[in-house]
């Protein structure tokens, strides 16, 4: 079964006011999504993002955000440049190919000899 991991690709502290608490400590972060199986790695191209005050531990979502608070996003949103999207095989994807192949080879080794 794959597992998904949201994997920080870029953080910056903000100094805009949190509409919560008014404190003005906050922390943007962009997020990648990678999905891991057995048989592979694959890292995608959705990239997800949270605003948290770091005072009262509260997100901010887009319905609250204050004018400032979407320029400093559409800022740092054009700064963020996520990971290509890659998939990676594991070591047991290719003993399994491996397997597969020589079983491959050899029945068709038995076949050209008349032994099937």
């Amino acid at each position: 079964m794959a597992k998904e991991k949201q994997i920080a690709i870029k953080e910056a502290e903000i100094t805009n006011n949190c509409p919560e608490c008014f404190n003005q400590e906050l922390k943007l972060t962009f997020y990648q999504k990678h999905t891991y199986n057995p048989f592979f790695h694959r890292t995608t191209d959705q990239v997800t993002h949270e605003i948290k005050c770091k005072k009262c531990y509260s997100l901010i979502y887009p319905v609250n955000w204050t004018p400032d608070i979407e320029k400093v996003f559409e800022y740092y949103n054009k700064l963020v440049t996520p990971d290509r999207t890659s998939v990676k095989f594991t070591t047991l994807f290719f003993i399994i190919l491996l397997l597969i192949l020589g079983l491959g080879g050899t029945a068709v080794y038995f076949y050209m000899e008349g032994l099937i």
